[in-house]
């Protein structure tokens, strides 16, 4: 059965999963329907396995990129696994936001990726940046994000951590000139209300924001002035209905500035930064 007609005879017989299956051709095979109409034809795929994994997905709800072991993201092919988020495309305009902060700087100094997970933040910064230490308190997470490093020759550039947000930065307090982070900000309560892909497949403890979904940024706000230079920028990625409320927590703490509230390509306000007061 060619390619072509297996994807018209899935997308007939889950037609609300067409999206997730043309992303597995994209991952799995190189091909998308549009190879078809410029007459390029999809590479030697095992339509075979292409089918398992996609009754899987189907079945189970497993997401693709764990199914795959991998996703790619920011132009970067990354390892994934249950032990680490799968990095959204929208979490790429929070790289974009501390790049285009960085380029209005005239000296550059050591960034952080905290709760790096995949590894996918650090990755993006260090394309500009010259180092970024790249934090989890996940051994499995940091591993996987070790491996993302090392494979797209970053090493040099990108040093991970163990430990809890800032506690394995000691060394580096007053002297980071950047912070950048997707911690968890979903309310304990409405984590029974995800959809099964992430509900069930995707780390609680990267979800799981405490009772009221902000719990890790209070902390990440109270915390990085002792780290960050004065100056220095600060950002996070929230959940939908939540900046409103992390931006006054910013202006409460007394110790920020330029607080910034930017929407993510749906429109919904999804990255609070800010600058450290000198």
């Amino acid at each position: 059965m060619q390619l072509w007609q297996w994807r018209q005879q899935q997308r007939q017989h889950y037609p609300h999963l067409a999206s997730q299956l043309d992303a597995l051709l994209r991952e799995a095979c190189a091909w998308s329907p549009l190879d078809d109409l410029c007459q390029r034809h999809p590479p030697a795929c095992d339509l075979a396995h292409l089918d398992h994994l996609w009754q899987r997905h189907c079945q189970e709800g497993i997401p693709i990129p764990y199914l795959l072991g991998r996703v790619t993201w920011r132009g970067m092919g990354l390892r994934v696994s249950p032990a680490v988020l799968i990095p959204r495309p929208e979490t790429e305009l929070l790289v974009d936001l501390a790049l285009d902060w960085l380029g209005s700087q005239k000296s550059q100094g050591p960034w952080v990726d905290l709760g790096t997970g995949s590894g996918a933040l650090a990755l993006g910064l260090a394309q500009r940046v010259r180092r970024v230490y790249a934090v989890d308190i996940s051994p499995a997470a940091l591993a996987i994000a070790q491996h993302n490093i090392h494979t797209h020759q970053l090493a040099q550039r990108i040093q991970c951590r163990l430990g809890h947000w800032f506690a394995p930065l000691a060394d580096l307090q007053g002297s980071l000139q950047g912070m950048v982070a997707n911690p968890p900000y979903i309310p304990t309560g409405a984590l029974g209300d995800l959809e099964v892909s992430v509900r069930d497949y995707e780390p609680h403890l990267a979800l799981d924001g405490g009772e009221d979904g902000l719990v890790a940024i209070r902390e990440l706000i109270q915390a990085a002035p002792h780290y960050l230079q004065p100056g220095g920028f600060w950002a996070v990625e929230v959940m939908a209905g939540q900046a409103g409320t992390v931006a006054q927590l910013l202006q409460e703490s007394g110790h920020y500035r330029q607080i910034t509230i930017t929407p993510d390509l749906a429109g919904i306000p999804r990255f609070v930064s800010a600058v450290t007061c000198s």
